[in-house]
């Protein structure tokens, strides 16, 4: 089923098509495999990218950055959320929305860095009745299909349920790509599960990670348990590989740092730019190299000193704590460490949602080095110990550990 057509200028003309289950351009099945986040693209494409993705807004900027490093755009427009107060029964809104849409489409659809149109991210997600939503998403890849039959549309779900895939296909029948955002052993098996919903066309993860939050388990208190950089980049080369193995496209979230959880929980990189081992991960299995063949620190062990085996601590008020940290380089860098306490966030946002960042306690951290650090006095409550080691070469190691004073 081709859905392309050449566009304007020769120089640069790409013909993008859907051939059965696979991205075709020109002529050439494409590996839609890259990231999703405002990272830098050139080291993307250096890892062994090919694609980045966006959310919505105007997506000129990456459009031309992504196409002087050689990638391709999975450009998002953006569908309001029900549990936001989109209302789709409300035409004038709806009328509102299309406008949008169709602004972005007829600016950007001749851009040679443009694969596809990426329609919502996870509209259906933590409301009862999804009726409204299916045929909201057709609506949109109709319209989009109008202006511009030269690039597929693609929707964007949270994993895919029971029958999310078997929806999108019977209900919204002018999408030619499943989008699905799916993390941990998920990964494994989403790819079948959405053929066995009657999924024909490419699948691609357009956000993939080690285990969520809302995956993971918790302290007595709730405190979802974060992977070290480390952890998560042995997940990642795992979940890499299935899908792969499965030819389902993959993009890894987050390529930046954001608030979620933690600083770190979703982060690829350090709010100062560092890469962690999962870019590792990537590289090696996209067939590129990390930036100067450098390899990033890891963290062997990190635990509080007077339980090992105990992924928190709690203690009373007015006692000290001590974490252990074991860490090397693969490569012999000297590792400068940097240790910090915030507050647990109370905040557990749906769907990515901004959040604040957490108070710190710069003045708690006391004895710190490669070694270890003691968490000296606090106010009763409950806190994370974040540590990150930077290699001075562009690399760099995250973990933490949930602690409480009582």
């Amino acid at each position: 089923m081709a859905v392309g057509v050449s566009l304007a200028t020769p120089a640069e003309a790409s013909t993008i098509s859907i051939s059965g289950d696979r991205v075709v351009v020109d002529g050439k099945p494409f590996a839609v495999r890259g990231a999703a986040g405002d990272g830098p693209l050139p080291e993307l494409k250096q890892l062994g990218g090919t694609t980045i993705r966006t959310y919505g807004g105007d997506p000129g900027e990456v459009l031309d950055a992504a196409g002087k490093a050689g990638l391709k755009v999975i450009a998002g427009l953006w569908l309001g959320h029900p549990r936001a107060g989109a209302d789709y029964k409300d035409r004038a809104f709806v009328a509102r929305q299309l406008a949008e849409i169709s602004a972005v489409v007829e600016k950007y659809r001749d851009h040679p860095a443009l694969l596809m149109w990426g329609i919502g991210n996870e509209p259906e997600v933590d409301i009862v009745d999804d009726t409204l939503i299916w045929p909201a998403v057709e609506e949109a890849a109709q319209r989009v299909k109008a202006l511009d039959p030269a690039h597929p549309t693609m929707a964007v779900i949270a994993e895919v349920g029971n029958d999310k895939a078997r929806k999108l296909k019977q209900l919204a029948p002018h999408i030619d790509v499943l989008g699905v955002n799916a993390y941990g052993d998920g990964l494994y098996s989403v790819g079948s599960r959405a053929r066995e919903q009657g999924w024909l066309g490419p699948i691609v993860i357009t956000e993939m990670g080690a285990r969520g939050h809302w995956q993971a388990a918790t302290t007595p208190w709730g405190a979802p348990f974060e992977l070290t950089s480390t952890q998560k980049a042995i997940e990642f080369r795992r979940y890499l590989k299935a899908l792969g193995d499965a030819d389902v496209g993959a993009l890894v979230f987050l390529w930046g740092q954001k608030q979620e959880v933690t600083p770190s929980y979703h982060s690829l990189r350090l709010a100062t730019g560092e890469w962690t081992e999962t870019a590792e991960a990537m590289a090696e299995n996209w067939g590129g190299t990390t930036p100067g063949g450098n390899h990033a620190p890891r963290i062997a062990a990190l635990r509080f000193a007077h339980d090992p085996s105990a992924p928190f601590a709690s203690w009373p008020a007015g006692e000290a704590g001590a974490v252990v940290l074991g860490a090397n380089d693969p490569d012999g860098d000297p590792l400068e460490v940097r240790w910090e306490i915030m507050a647990e966030t109370t905040v557990r946002s749906v769907g990515g949602d901004a959040e604040e960042q957490p108070h710190s306690f710069p003045k708690a951290v006391e004895k710190a080095g490669l070694a270890g650090a003691t968490v000296g006095a606090l106010p009763p409550g409950r806190y994370r110990i974040f540590v990150e080691l930077r290699d001075g070469r562009g690399a760099a190691a995250t973990g933490n550990l949930p602690f409480e004073i009582r």
